[in-house]
């Protein structure tokens, strides 16, 4: 019998042949993959910190060390990639905004490309200290593309990069993603823009309620994957292991 917090036997095999470390890959075979997947899986539900990580899901360092390999490399890429739809029909962009505990700070400073010093995408807002996931989803509210900034981010700011190269037949957005060079971009893919206009503007584009009531999915979405403690409060120092 299986324990709370570990992967499903049907969500096993859909992913376990996406995993590296696979005989015959280049490189070493892993040492247990599944088991690895339930101790991150262990940490996300419950909050605890990895040197609490019980005996039966391996060393806590080990585990945490092949963690923070897979973060860095973008190991947790594929994996998505190979279980999202392949053919989206309704693409919905939001953000979902989280707090971070006070051990969060203090990573290494680096140099940016810009030539400013990387934030690790933590940063403080109204709503307090912490970091926002820009995402687009489709109609049943899985994650497509997921992108981590500070908090203090627009939505709008992010959004041109979330369709990626995806070609939905519908769009659909809150208020806050009304700007034209977005609605433009959508519907130079030959897809219709389900995004309310601001309050402040002249003309008022029409939106189906219908479709625009689908946005809940990812709503639904956020509500669900906040059940994961260490993604309602951010507690990695770094934006890709937060992000993994």
């Amino acid at each position: 019998m299986g324990h709370r917090y570990e992967i499903s036997d049907a969500d096993w095999d859909r992913i376990k042949g996406h995993l590296p470390g696979q005989p015959g890959q280049h490189g070493g075979v892993a040492e247990d993959n599944r088991r690895f997947i339930n101790a991150v899986l262990w940490v996300a539900r419950t909050g605890a910190a990895w040197a609490d990580l019980p005996g039966r899901l391996g060393n806590p360092n080990r585990q945490w060390r092949r963690f923070d390999r897979w973060a860095e490399r973008g190991r947790w890429d594929p994996i998505l990639a190979a279980v999202r739809d392949p053919d989206l029909d309704v693409l919905i962009l939001d953000s979902i905004a989280v707090r971070a505990h006070p051990c969060a700070a203090g990573a290494k400073k680096k140099w940016d490309g810009a030539g400013g010093q990387d934030d690790q995408a933590l940063g403080r807002s109204r709503g307090g200290f912490g970091a926002k996931t820009h995402g687009s989803f489709d109609g049943l509210g899985h994650p497509v593309e997921l992108l981590l900034t500070a908090a203090r981010e627009s939505d709008i700011a992010q959004a041109g990069a979330l369709p990626a190269d995806h070609a939905p037949g519908v769009v659909i957005a809150g208020r806050g993603y009304d700007q034209k060079a977005l609605v433009g971009e959508v519907e130079s893919r030959g897809a219709v823009a389900v995004i309310p206009a601001q309050k402040n503007r002249a003309r008022r584009r029409e939106v189906d309620p219908h479709l625009y009531a689908e946005r809940n999915a990812c709503e639904r979405f956020g509500s669900q994957v906040k059940r994961y403690r260490r993604v309602a409060t951010r507690y990695e120092k770094r934006a890709a292991n937060s992000l993994a």
